[in-house]
């Protein structure tokens, strides 16, 4: 009767903690979404540029050669390699964890009671052979194998192993997003620095020229035809371009050192063509249709697989309410004596366990990780819809950077070709009394400004055509 009244106080409890476990707090609902405009303008071709392999898009050996250095030496990238490999030992973790934990233990130890106690007293009449007492002090000797499992019933082990699978996947898109701005930012660097060798010859050029004209005036001062303020403005322009010259060459040489950086090497030589910088052709770009942006951008894969494991996440945290269920079990051998130890059955030991055990009382600690967990999963939401709108927004802008520097550049090629012919023209001008030296400085220094910036906005087109590249997903594959 009395143990028939335990078992159903027990039973009562475990009732009652189930009960108590199975309440869970609500959890804040927002809808997803992830939908993209139908095109960045009237274009509808689906032809996407971003599937293009890089060793196709970019078409200058040099350039190649770089980018192949930048993929094996650079150490952010390096740094991005061994996250992969972190995440994917996590899967390993997570994948023990649904495995019974099984270890194997060997112990020696002695022990001495009373005589007059419960256990000496049953020790001193057991005789392990006739005539024979149990030994004093009480030898302990014993080799086992202890095996316990948690019975995954509520899915949190398994939930908790997709998670790191979700985050390991997401650690790979990561890398292929860091592939992606690695070689944007060579390219980019690259194309800024055959754009400065361009224009530091525009500027030696220029040098040359404005010394011309600095003899032609001072011939003219002799024969009283200018004066020594024509001379000194015709000195301080030439000053002023070397000038110019030497603050090209500092920009040179740091490019160079940041293309160095990334190719993850000391400062060394850029092999490059120095040849005329404004007669490369951007490539083709064909934009395809936005919603191929969920497709071709890591960034945005990777912030969908953040926002499957924080979903994941949140299963595991609301798990943690509900019982847990374990097993634990034991075999092996004990005895006082190591001559006892291997002897069967009497040596034999073994035990076998169920236990089931819940959050009661203390939940606060468990209900604020679930709270986190289902605050990261909006997190994570509201960071997938960021991404989904700086991409589209980034390729729109590109996309309208590449029209309106095409349209700046024929201008600008027109601007200088005025330019350099007002040049011969003032100094026939000049020579023939018919314009003052002023004119001649002017149409000199703005011919200067043109084509510096002539080769400005061709440096801007191939910047904007890397970026659009880099937008649309390219790079990586």
């Amino acid at each position: 009767m009395f143990k028939l009244k335990i078992n159903y106080c027990l039973g009562v409890m475990g009732l009652f903690l189930a009960l108590a476990s199975c309440k869970v707090p609500s959890v804040v609902q927002r809808q997803e979404n992830s939908s993209v405009p139908v095109s960045y303008g009237n274009n509808s071709d689906t032809t996407n540029t971003g599937t293009i392999q890089w060793k196709q898009f970019f078409t200058d050996k040099n350039l190649l050669d770089l980018i192949d250095t930048a993929l094996k030496n650079n150490q952010e990238l390096n740094i991005t390699l061994q996250e992969v490999e972190i995440a994917r030992n996590e899967i390993r973790m997570k994948q023990q964890a649904l495995l019974p934990s099984v270890s194997l233990g060997a112990g020696v130890g002695v022990e001495k009671v009373g005589r007059y106690t419960s256990q000496g007293a049953g020790d001193a009449t057991t005789d392990i052979k006739p005539g024979k007492e149990m030994p004093d002090p009480l030898g302990d000797f014993r080799i086992a194998a202890m095996a316990n499992w948690e019975v995954d019933i509520w899915k949190k082990l398994r939930n908790s192993k997709k998670a790191a699978i979700t985050r390991y996947l997401s650690t790979e898109e990561g890398k292929n997003f860091v592939i992606t701005n690695l070689i944007a930012e060579v390219a980019d660097s690259y194309y800024e620095l055959l754009a400065l060798d361009n224009q530091l010859e525009i500027v030696k050029q220029n040098i040359g020229l404005q010394k011309n004209a600095l003899e032609i005036i001072k011939v003219q001062k002799e024969a009283a035809r200018a004066t020594e303020l024509a001379v000194q403005k015709f000195q301080a322009e030439v000053l002023k371009t070397q000038s110019l010259e030497y603050d090209i060459k500092q920009q040179i040489k740091e490019t160079e050192n940041r293309i160095n950086f990334l190719l993850g090497r000391y400062p060394q030589d850029i092999p490059r063509e120095r040849a005329n910088f404004l007669t490369i052709m951007p490539a083709m770009i064909n934009s395809g249709i936005p919603s191929q942006l969920l497709a071709n951008r890591s960034d945005i894969r990777q912030s969908e697989l953040d926002l499957a494991a924080a979903k994941l996440d949140v299963k595991v945290a609301r798990a943690e309410f509900y019982p847990s269920f374990g097993i634990s079990a034991g075999v092996g051998f004990q005895a006082f004596n190591p001559t006892y130890l291997f002897r069967m059955p009497e040596s034999l030991l073994y035990s076998i366990a169920g236990d089931i055990a819940g959050p009661l009382i203390n939940r606060n600690a468990i209900k604020a990780e679930f709270l986190n967990a289902n605050a990261r999963q909006v997190q994570a939401m509201y960071n997938y819809e960021r991404t989904i709108l700086n991409a589209y927004i980034e390729v729109s802008t590109q996309l309208s950077n590449i029209s309106n520097l095409e349209k700046s550049y024929d201008l600008k090629s027109q601007q200088v070709e005025a330019l350099t012919r007002s040049i011969d023209i003032s100094g026939d001008l000049f020579k023939n009394a018919r314009a003052d030296y002023l004119e001649v400085l002017m149409t000199q220094r703005d011919a200067l400004e043109a084509k510096l910036e002539l080769i400005e906005t061709k440096k801007a087109q191939m910047s904007a055509v890397v970026r659009v590249y880099r937008g649309l997903g390219g790079g990586w594959r």
